[in-house]
């Protein structure tokens, strides 16, 4: 009997700071019920977790690391100039984590989506270190200093695709899975500088996403909208959230595959008559 081609299913894993975490509770979630991923796109936070998940880091490992993590291994505070932190000791730590890597030499393809800012476009990078991509991708705005690559300043890929499942899409994936952590329908009470930096971001990366998160077959949405960017003290509840989330979609996503399997047989079956 002939099996049937099973779907290439792509994740795309959105921008949204502490609350992207929750991708480490969808990506656990995923693992445990065996539903398959082929490619990962990432915006900010979502390519942070998006390049350890490609580079055969388990998730309950991710969540080990994100409870232990302090501030002082990624935070290195600058004069304000193009950002208050440096970004360096953050780029140092990706590094580690992806062990050095290109592209080529992951587990999983990873498209990672950072901003020009100064053209203002959009840039997927799909080749060259890791660590240099991930870096450019998490800039947020004001609050990190921009990645320099080649002639381009790159800033957080949130800006212009918030939820890269059109990245997903191009990568060859059949069926797309997307997980959006921004802010819908929720009061944020703004304390700080950081929060108004973020919090502007939110509200313009929110107005994006309407049209563009349309090119997915499924959205996932973690409640964590009530949570701040910024709120890395809530990594617990954050990554809960993210695995109670993606389990209750577990099933439709199965159906999804399912009937995708029975329709490309159908095409097949009418090719050879």
């Amino acid at each position: 009997m002939e099996t049937r081609r099973r779907p290439k299913v792509g994740l795309a894993l959105g921008a949204g700071g502490a609350r992207g975490l929750a991708h480490i509770g969808v990506l656990k979630a995923f693992e445990a019920h065996q539903v398959p991923i082929d490619y990962v796109a990432g915006s900010s936070m979502g390519s942070f977790i998006g390049a350890l998940y490609a580079n055969g880091i388990a998730p309950h490992m991710m969540e080990k690391l994100a409870l232990n993590l302090k501030r002082k291994h990624w935070l290195d505070l600058t004069m304000p100039n193009l950002g208050f932190v440096a970004g360096e000791k953050v780029k140092q730590l990706i590094e580690l984590l992806t062990h050095g890597k290109t592209f080529a030499e992951l587990a999983l393809p990873l498209a990672v989506v950072a901003t020009d800012i100064e053209r203002g476009e959009r840039v997927v990078f799909r080749e060259g270190p890791v660590a240099r991509a991930v870096r450019a991708s998490i800039s947020i705005p004001g609050i990190f200093v921009p990645e320099r690559v080649g002639e381009r300043l790159l800033v957080d890929g949130g800006v212009i695709d918030r939820v890269p499942t059109t990245v997903a899409r191009e990568m060859g994936a059949d069926i797309v899975i997307a997980v959006d952590v921004a802010q819908f329908d929720v009061k944020m009470k703004v304390n700080s500088i950081y929060d108004v930096i973020a919090q502007t971001i939110d509200v313009m990366e929110r107005e994006i996403l309407r049209y563009r998160i349309l090119s997915a077959d499924m959205v996932i949405r973690p409640q964590v909208g009530h949570y701040s960017s910024i709120a890395y003290h809530a990594v617990n509840e954050i990554i809960a959230e993210g695995e109670r989330m993606a389990l209750e979609h577990v099933a439709e996503i199965k159906q999804l595959i399912d009937n995708w399997r029975e329709s490309d047989a159908g095409e097949s079956d009418n090719d050879e008559n």
